[in-house]
């Protein structure tokens, strides 16, 4: 299925999704605020940070993954029932919501991305509604991908022998000519940079396959190799896995990025372009 609904699509089928509203952005603490103000009918609020990561030690990043089984409690507790597709959306360029997708994907649940998100809806006329919605706890049944499609720092350090590993941060980190939350500056010896704002138009939305799949291209991030990304701290490198999807690339995760790599003792750090 198509990583992607549009608003049209959502319109005509909003009584038969679950939906999630994935409002954050790093830095931010109103999204639960923002949501009450207003979100699409029945959405629930999913709460990034404390759905979607968990609390761990500096060399797992500032983002790492929950247990499986904390997910499919968190997907419970939303109200999501077994078989129910779920949209996301979010106001933030689609950058939380692709990180839902990608880890409720990763767990077996139908799961798409309003394409354009919140703003989107709201351009298109979309009704909204204000207040809390609080669910029936839901009965879904989720995998347990355990390491699926995820690479930890080991795994992050070998992958350039045996395929690209891409860091979808800005040039300027990448090159590491700045850093502003992380210990060290620079990139993972090997990593080639595709910032994902290459992927994006300038509505947030992503740009056609055939352009997505053709920025790949250039980073020798073919349709026959095997490819890995990260970021800064695991977000934004589930959003270049969506993208990814869009363009027929199977995208595996490093969940601690750069936060992580740069925060265990004793591990390179290149710096400049490739």
């Amino acid at each position: 299925m198509h990583p992607l609904i549009s608003v049209a699509e959502l319109r005509e089928r909003l009584g038969e999704v679950h939906l999630l509203d994935a409002r954050w952005s790093l830095g931010r603490s109103d999204g639960h605020d923002q949501y009450l103000a207003g979100h699409i009918p029945g959405a629930v609020f999913l709460d990034v940070e404390r759905d979607l990561t968990r609390h761990g030690e500096p060399h797992e990043g500032r983002h790492p993954l929950p247990p499986d089984a904390a997910l499919a409690a968190a997907a419970r507790r939303w109200g999501v029932r077994q078989g129910a597709p779920v949209v996301i959306y979010d106001d933030d360029r689609m950058l939380p919501a692709s990180r839902a997708w990608w880890a409720l994907r990763r767990a077996g649940l139908d799961a798409r991305v309003l394409d354009g998100g919140w703003q989107a809806w709201l351009a298109a006329g979309g009704e909204s509604e204000t207040g809390e919605v609080a669910p029936a706890p839901g009965d879904v049944t989720l995998g347990a991908p355990g390491d699926a499609g995820i690479i930890d720092t080991g795994g992050a350090a070998a992958w350039p022998e045996a395929g690209v590993l891409l860091d979808a941060r800005v040039p300027e980190r990448y090159r590491g000519e700045t850093e502003p939350i992380d210990p060290v500056a620079g990139h993972i010896p090997g990593a080639r940079n595709l910032p994902i704002g290459r992927l994006l138009a300038d509505d947030g939305r992503f740009r056609p396959a055939p352009e997505i799949a053709a920025a790949f291209d250039a980073v020798g991030a073919g349709e026959d190799a095997a490819i890995a990304a990260y970021c800064g701290s695991g977000i934004t490198a589930a959003q270049l896995a969506l993208a990814g999807a869009l363009a027929g690339r199977d995208v595996t995760v490093y969940p601690g990025s750069w936060s992580a790599w740069s925060n265990t003792p004793g591990r390179p750090i290149a710096t400049g372009a490739e």
